[in-house]
Formats: structure tokens, C-alpha cells, sequence
């Protein structure tokens, strides 16, 4: 969003050049921009959580009054928002190489979408309850794109990526919410009243991608075109 503080830098340049700096100036917080909220709120976000998140403590991490804040942004949702297409913001577009197949394009866009979601976990949780921003967008038209190009029918485009939309969001949120080291204790169950459970080592095995990949897998095949 624009900032409504026009002309507030040029005044600030004036100021500065009219006399020498001091160590107050020094030591004084950068000046107040969007891209600095946004990366503050993120840093925020990914050390205490979506709930703890709130326009006065943002604003005190970033030396600045709570009311300076709505200048640049015109609420907490609209933080929320800025702050998750930040983090699904490609860094590097895929590498459509045409000398991959498409299954090789979606494993790579599904890997990095996950990669960035378990970079911040708070993303998971927080991406289905806001509205979609460019960033996620830009990763679903890709994803559209490649699939209908490998075949998918419009018909079956919908289903087709919602269900690896749910794939990617459900394995990452598992991830995520389970603590890294239950796969290394003792069964939560009677291994004798469930001995497929048991034999699948189910809640045990702490091969998280390799589980990924392998449960990607089996829905390409399922998508891919039939003879």
C-alpha cells in the first residue's frame, strides 16, 4: 500500500544536511517503510506466532508509535496479508527446462512452496483463512499451467490442484505442529492392538521429506495421462 506521508522523506533530507550528525541521529531507528513493517512483522511471526502478533507490539519492535503504523498500512489483516505473500514470493522462478517432464516441474514447484511454508511455519495456518496474494497466485497459475499443458482436462484442473493444494498445506502443517523428536520415542499406543500401525511404523518413521516425495508420487500418478 502507498504511503500517505508525502513529502516527509524530502523534509527529513533537508534536515540532515543543514547540520552534522550526532550519535543520537546515529543511533535513531531507520525511517518507517512499508518493506521494513512488513519484514519486522515476519521476524515477528516467525518467532512468536500469529496470536501474539499485534499493531502496539509491532510497532514497539519497530521504535514507532502504533497510530504511525496505519500510514502505511490500514490494519492488522492487511500486515497479515503483506507478510504471508512475502514469505511464497518466488526467489527464483522454477526452472522450466523443456528438457524436464512435467512431473519434474510440479515435484520442484511443490518442494519449494513447502520449503518456504516450513521456513515459516505461522504461514501454514494462517494461508487458507486470507484472502490469495499475488505470490500464492503466481504459484497456482504455474502449477495450472503445467498440469493443463501435461494433459490435465479443464474438467479436472479444480480437483487436480486442490488436491495437491491440500497435499503440500496438510504435510506441511503436520510437519510443523509435530515435535522433531516423538519419531525417536516410544510407540503412543499398544503396538499389540494395532499391529499394522506397528508394522508401518506409523508416527514413528522421521523421514519427513521422503514420505512427501513418495506420497507426491503416487498423486502425479494419478494424474498422469492415461494410454
Amino acid at each position: 500500500m502507498v504511503t500517505k506521508r508525502i513529502g516527509v522523506s524530502s523534509k527529513q533530507d533537508k534536515r540532515s544536511s543543514a547540520s552534522p550528525r550526532t550519535i543520537e541521529d546515529e543511533n535513531r531507528e531507520p525511517p518507517l517503510s512499508l518493506d521494513r513493517i512488513v519484514s519486522t512483522a515476519v521476524e515477528m511471526l516467525d518467532t512468536d506466532g500469529v496470536d501474539r502478533l499485534s499493531m502496539r507490539r509491532l510497532a514497539e519492535r519497530l521504535g514507532a508509535g502504533a497510530m504511525s503504523l496505519y500510514w502505511h498500512v490500514d490494519n492488522k489483516d492487511a500486515v497479515f496479508d503483506l507478510a504471508l505473500d512475502s514469505v511464497l514470493e518466488y526467489r527464483a522462478r522454477p526452472n522450466m527446462n523443456a528438457s524436464q517432464d512435467w512431473r519434474s516441474h510440479v515435484h520442484d514447484m511443490l518442494n519449494d512452496w513447502r520449503a518456504c511454508m516450513l521456513r515459516h511455519p505461522w504461514s501454514a495456518s494462517l494461508l487458507p483463512r486470507r484472502a490469495l496474494g499475488p505470490s500464492i497466485l503466481t504459484r497456482l497459475e504455474l502449477l495450472s499451467c503445467t498440469l493443463s499443458n501435461a494433459g490435465v482436462p479443464d474438467a479436472e484442473l479444480n480437483v487436480a490442484i486442490w488436491s495437491l493444494w491440500n497435499y503440500v498445506m496438510g504435510a506441511t502443517v503436520t510437519r510443523a505442529s509435530f515435535p522433531d523428536d516423538k519419531a525417536a520415542s516410544e510407540p503412543p499406543y499398544q503396538s499389540e492392538l494395532y499391529p499394522t500401525i506397528e508394522r508401518s511404523r506409523l508416527l514413528l518413521d522421521g523421514d519427513w521429506d521422503g514420505a512427501f516425495q513418495k506420497g507426491l508420487g503416487f498423486l502425479l500418478d494419478g494424474l498422469s495421462p492415461k494410454p
